[in-house]
């Protein structure tokens, strides 16, 4: 059985499963090349429009595979370079959004944290605990975490090993939404279903401009806002979306 599903709920949408229920779908060098390898390919793919990411009832990933650390070097982790890893899915130019249910931790967090939306199950728990086993959070949690929720609570967070709650993630704004435990995936499903519908192209310049703001001073940003605007007034669907409102229809959006 493959360590990652992928499924195509309906057009447009791709969901992706990780498959390790025995391991609490523990992200090993097996799930990180599968990965890779479906990014790249949805990524080349025109007709996915919005990834839905999850695990299972029991947990999104609840960590990296320790036993992969064990006795391994500073050389060997160094070889395995997860910076491509974390590189090809932060660079992911479409919408993702991860649905978590049980746990999300370490590395699962920081997967989780890769995505645009997190829908997270009240009965979630999340957190980088790295510190409990002599290590930090290493796959971009140490910078992202502050910048989702702010210092302190990033700090408490990963100097205590302190785990949240789905409702707690939300509150701090690690979450978009938190929903009943069962309702965590179709809800996922919906929301991917609704961008799917949307212009494609606006999806990939709103999420360019975003990340590429955050990482930037605000003028920087703004500038980038006004030229990506500008792109989409050359494009087929700014023309069909204006049309399509003018005329009291729904419009037929092509990616162009």
């Amino acid at each position: 059985m493959s360590v990652l599903l992928v499924e195509e709920p309906e057009k447009g949408v791709v969901l992706l499963r990780i498959n390790r229920p025995e391991a609490r779908n523990a992200i090993n060098a097996e799930v990180k090349s599968r990965l890779m390898e479906e990014y790249t390919r949805l990524a080349d793919d025109p007709s996915v429009l919005c990834v839905v990411l999850t695990g299972d009832e029991n947990a999104f990933a609840a960590g990296a595979d320790i036993k992969e650390m064990e006795n391994a070097t500073p050389v060997d982790a160094f070889m395995r370079k997860n910076e491509t890893y974390y590189n090809i899915l932060t660079k992911f130019p479409k919408p993702v959004i991860a649905a978590i249910n049980g746990y999300a931790l370490g590395g699962g967090l920081e997967l989780a944290m890769t995505a645009d939306i997190i829908i997270a199950g009240e009965g979630a728990q999340m957190g980088l605990p790295e510190a409990r086993i002599g290590i930090l959070p290493g796959g971009g949690g140490t910078q992202r975490l502050p910048r989702a929720v702010g210092k302190f609570k990033a700090m408490k967070m990963m100097l205590t090993a302190w785990f949240i709650s789905g409702q707690e993630a939300s509150d701090i704004g690690l979450a978009s939404e938190v929903m009943p435990d069962d309702e965590v995936l179709p809800r996922a499903l919906e929301l991917a279903g609704k961008i799917a519908k949307m212009p494609p192209l606006s999806m990939r310049m709103i999420k360019e401009t975003v990340l590429t703001g955050l990482d930037g001073p605000l003028d920087a940003g703004l500038k980038l806002e006004r030229k990506s605007l500008y792109f989409l007034f050359a494009t087929e669907d700014k023309q069909e979306g204006v049309k399509a409102f003018i005329e009291k229809r729904k419009p037929t959006y092509k990616g162009k």
